[in-house]
């Protein structure tokens, strides 16, 4: 039977167990060192109570006076028991220079020889060994006895090597018990410790959390979308190149450990990422681009940062506003059929009626003003696009009862335009700037036609005074292309002239006012210009001004590269 593979032990798992062998490993060193220098410390202590012993001895006055009686030992070995006991050492030996003892704790040993090293001590030097004697191995000291300069004898005394080990050993439990509470104790901190880092890393090991890193990062440099983390303190705690190109960051700018205030958004987009509560959805302008916002709290206990989406809306935007402009269009066209059958309609009654010249006269007329301003478009804008759009605009404001018109001075040559002026951003301009010059120019007073009025057909400007009309220029030259927009409206005051470019502005209610902000959004993409002044119908005039750099450079790149497909 094959069994399972296991799964490797946890990062936390594998940093406990580490822990534990670490805390082991100093704690037995810490044992072991202070056995060895509770050891050495016995030993040097044992040398240092022996030596005083001996000296003391050595230098009393009564031991130099025993000595020269016939019987030394009589006195001596006394004396000599009194101090071992009182000091607690395991021996006392006074000796004749010749190293026969006068004294010793077994009194059948008196007489005999001493047993160990004493030639410095006869040379009038004191000395520490280790040696064993009757006793057993000892630390001793050896010190000579003098009377008026002279060596008359010797003091050993010492303590048994059994001795100083047993109080080592004594010493040795308190140390295991002090290195056991302390492995215990390090045992559970890590414990605790390693287990809050469990929670942490949900029970992954060291594996699993470097792939998974390896993921996140690949997948932060893959995503489309904008991500952006904020701290508590509403720093940028993490962004991604897509967040960074939405936001219009420089790549070598260090956003990192930056506030959001420090980045120069715009107002109602830094607003939007300082908020504590959900955003869902919400659009925003940047200086190039139409950006979706969402954002989440992060909330474990306490508001520890923000979530932020960030979606690139601009080129849906700018779908969405060619869409509109099609739909007008093609209820334009709808309307405009209705009425072409209307007219048909009255040229066959006409007909059917035996007035052949009137019928002929009523669809001519109508064939011509249908023409006039088709054939204006066509022999002054030759760029297809906007050339399309003006016609579709032209019948879309005739059905509301406005009369769109091209200026005298327009002219825009085929091939004019280069490459780089995206046709969408002229779509965004132009339709929204005439959309809302046809607002303007149906909503003023008066323009108020009676209900179920007939729609008069599209008329130059030499048409009657008095009526709703929307004028367009387009002209282009070899430094730039201008788009002016004037309409017959109310206007706009001069202190609204700011504020009418900025999102949510508008006199139609809420869910509108973003056409503007787009035709200055995209005016700033092509490094343009949008300004507005009163237009000499009294209404307001927008005038767009786009950089078009050299045309004959540009034609001649256009040219080359159509010759490298070619080949």
């Amino acid at each position: 039977m094959r069994l399972p593979p296991t799964r490797p032990r946890s990062l936390a798992g594998q940093l406990f167990a580490m822990q534990v062998v670490l805390i082991a490993a100093v704690v037995a060193g810490c044992a072991v060192f202070a056995y060895a220098s509770g050891s050495a410390q016995a030993e040097e202590t044992a040398a240092r109570q022996v030596r005083v012993a001996a000296l003391a001895v050595a230098d009393s006055p009564s031991v130099r006076e025993a000595i020269r009686t016939p019987d030394p030992s009589a006195v001596l070995q006394p004396y000599a028991e009194r101090v071992r006991e009182d000091t607690g050492i395991a021996f006392v030996t006074i000796m004749d220079t010749e190293r026969v003892r006068w004294t010793h704790p077994d009194t059948s040993r008196i007489g005999d020889t001493f047993l160990g090293n004493t030639a410095k001590a006869l040379r009038g030097q004191t000395f520490t060994e280790t040696y064993t004697g009757t006793l057993g191995p000892s630390i001793r000291v050896v010190t000579p006895i003098r009377d008026g300069g002279k060596i008359v004898g010797l003091v050993s005394a010492g303590i048994t090597v059994d001795r100083v080990s047993s109080q080592v050993r004594e010493q040795l439990g308190a140390l295991a018990l002090a290195a056991g509470g302390a492995l215990a104790l390090g045992g559970i901190g890590t414990y605790v410790i390693n287990a809050r880092l469990r929670r942490h890393t949900h029970g992954m090991n060291a594996a699993e959390l470097s792939r998974l890193h390896d993921y996140h990062q690949a997948t932060l440099h893959a995503v489309r979308e904008g991500l952006l983390m904020l701290d508590g303190r509403r720093r940028i705690a993490l962004i991604n190149d897509a967040g960074r190109e939405l936001l219009g960051l420089a790549p070598d700018t260090e956003a990192v450990g930056r506030t959001v205030d420090e980045l120069a958004l715009p107002a109602p987009l830094t607003g939007a990422l300082l908020a504590s509560e959900p955003q869902v959805d919400e659009l925003h302008l940047t200086a190039d681009r139409v950006i979706v916002v969402n954002t989440r709290p992060v909330v474990g206990g306490e508001q520890r940062g923000t979530v932020v989406t960030l979606r690139d809306h601009t080129e849906l935007q700018a779908l969405t506003g060619e869409l509109d402009s099609e739909r007008g269009f093609t209820q334009a066209l709808r309307s405009q059929a209705h009425e072409a059958a209307n007219r048909l309609h009255t040229v066959v009654s006409l007909i059917e009626l035996g007035r052949v010249e009137e019928a002929v006269d009523f669809a001519t007329a109508e064939l011509e003003l249908a023409q006039v301003l088709t054939d204006r478009v066509v022999g002054a804008v030759e760029e297809p696009v906007l050339a399309a759009l003006l016609l579709g605009k032209a019948a879309q404001a005739n059905e509301r009862g406005v009369e769109l018109v091209l200026a005298e001075d327009s002219l825009i040559d085929d091939g004019a335009l280069p490459p780089s002026l995206a046709q969408r951003d002229l779509v965004t301009i132009l339709g929204n700037l005439i959309d809302n010059a046809v607002d303007a120019a149906s909503e003023a007073p008066e323009d108020a036609e009676e209900p179920g009025a007939a729609v008069p057909a599209p008329r130059v400007p030499e048409g009657p005074a008095g009526r709703a009309r929307v004028t367009v220029t387009a002209l282009a030259d070899e430094r730039e292309l201008l788009l002016r927009v004037a309409d017959t409206g109310a206007g706009i005051g001069p202190e609204a002239a700011d504020e009418v470019f900025r999102r949510g502005w508008s006199t139609h209610g809420a869910g509108r006012g973003l056409g503007l902000a787009l035709v200055r959004q995209a005016a700033h993409r092509n490094g343009g210009t949008v300004e507005l002044d009163a237009g000499p119908d009294g209404g307001a005039r927008f005038t767009v001004r786009l950089p078009l750099g050299d045309r004959t450079a540009k034609s001649e790149t256009a040219g080359a590269r159509a010759k490298e497909v070619t080949a």
